[in-house]
């Protein structure tokens, strides 16, 4: 394997921890080796690849059956010997640069997209388009393919979406007057429930101002029609735009549409399930959830448009270092496991939405599911940016601040993108 340029390299070990989330599983299988590299001069491809994946479900067993049935399909296929190892999601960036730092890294490797920007800034990933010529994109779901994609180079080919959207509680929605059946398209119908909920004692919806951004303040941001940087480092998130998410999220918070507790909050799981909330923001695991507990009937709706439709929903993908020693292998096995088939095969386990059109069918008799799968094309990854791990605290306490009263929308919002002016000027 080749080498990186040591400093940059621990310069994003330590960046990339800063926020850094871990998962609750950490079951982990074999251990991986170094690849060898294929003779590729008669074009076929040989050797090995290290391929590193997390744990996606609690059901060890019948995802181990799911990765022995695609591992062993692409040996057979393509002569290339994989090496699989599962590690688990805490430390999982530590983990992956130290070892490509070691030369002893996988050969390909799942990555999200707040990873993916900042590998490939620093020139750790492998560009695809050259091992890619001959795949038709247009399978792929438009939002999916923005995740995998820094300055106009595809890095990663996507394996699955979340879409996050607003749950409903039929018998909330029947007493405040409404139909469940002609849910809110925009802001201004849904302000027109939330004040009739909170009427009625109820809240409009959740709100975990202790959580992510991704889940609070940019999906406004973005159906405002603003945003929070650009690729080309323009701080945005204070414009003319973006300014409505923060003016709306403190109307919100004054008119008593939201929890009390929303400044710090991180879920309003109790809430909901005691029917106190006409609305909450969920993806495919709530409605896993919901479906498991069987409280009371809920409905969901399309994405909320501002000036657009949009929401969050995170991408999950697959990519492969600069310095693998088996670069067209590696590229195959993305390939072939972002295909159509194992998107299906993948996603019936875990769970997810498939990034590929021709794979939502997994979801044909799941209604809910089927439904949701619907919307992915409306979700937006988060902040596909080097630095959008770093600026996310800085944006989140300035929200904060403003919730608590003591700055105004502008202040609050003039404030977040100094912050991130002078996290940009690190770099």
């Amino acid at each position: 394997m080749k080498s990186f340029r040591l400093l940059s390299v621990f310069f994003l070990i330590g960046t990339l921890l800063v926020g850094c989330s871990s998962g609750n599983n950490s079951q982990s299988s074999a251990g991986g080796t170094e690849s060898i590299g294929g003779d590729k001069s008669d074009g076929k491809l040989s050797g090995e690849i290290t391929v590193w994946a997390h744990p996606f479900t609690g059901d060890q067993d019948v995802e181990g059956k799911m990765w022995d049935e695609i591992i062993s399909s692409f040996e057979e296929e393509t002569e290339v010997k994989v090496n699989f190892e599962q590690i688990p999601w805490a430390n999982r960036d530590q983990k992956i640069l130290t070892a490509l730092v070691a030369n002893n890294g996988p050969d390909v490797f799942y990555a999200i997209p707040d990873q993916m920007p900042q590998y490939a800034e620093e020139g750790m990933l492998l560009e695809l388009d050259s091992y890619l010529e001959d795949l038709d994109m247009n399978d792929f779901v438009e939002t999916a393919i923005v995740s995998t994609t820094w300055k106009d180079k595809l890095y990663g080919l996507p394996i699955l979406q979340e879409a996050y959207t607003f749950l409903y509680n039929v018998d909330i929605v029947k007493d405040i007057g409404e139909d469940p059946e002609n849910l809110p398209k925009t802001w201004d119908e849904f302000d027109q429930w939330a004040k009739k909920a909170k009427e009625k004692g109820y809240y409009a919806m959740s709100f975990a101002g202790g959580g992510s951004m991704n889940g609070t303040l940019y999906p406004y941001v973005w159906q405002a029609g603003g945003d929070v940087v650009n690729e080309d480092n323009q701080v945005l998130i204070n414009n003319e735009k973006s300014l409505k998410a923060w003016e709306r999220l403190d109307h919100m918070y004054k008119e008593g549409w939201i929890p009390e507790d929303s400044v710090t909050a991180m879920e309003h799981d109790a809430l909901w399930d005691s029917g106190k909330l006409l609305a909450v923001q969920g993806s495919g695991a709530s409605i896993t959830n919901m479906l498991s507990k069987d409280l009371f009937e809920f409905v969901i709706a399309p994405p909320l448009k501002g000036e657009r439709q949009v929401t969050y929903g995170t991408t999950g993908m697959f990519v492969a270092p600069v310095n693998t020693d088996n670069p067209a292998a590696a590229a195959e096995f993305i390939k072939v496991m972002t295909d159509t088939e194992n998107q299906k095969r993948f996603n019936k386990v875990t769970q997810y939405i498939p990034t590929r059109e021709s794979a939502k069918e997994i979801f044909d008799d799941e209604p809910y599911l089927s439904q949701l799968a619907t919307y992915t094309e409306y979700a937006l990854p988060g902040v596909i940016h080097p630095a959008g791990r770093t600026i996310m605290p800085s944006i989140q306490s300035e929200l904060q601040t403003m919730m608590e009263g003591k700055k105004t929308p502008k202040e609050a919002a003039d404030a977040a993108a100094e912050a991130v002016q002078l996290e940009l000027d690190k770099k």
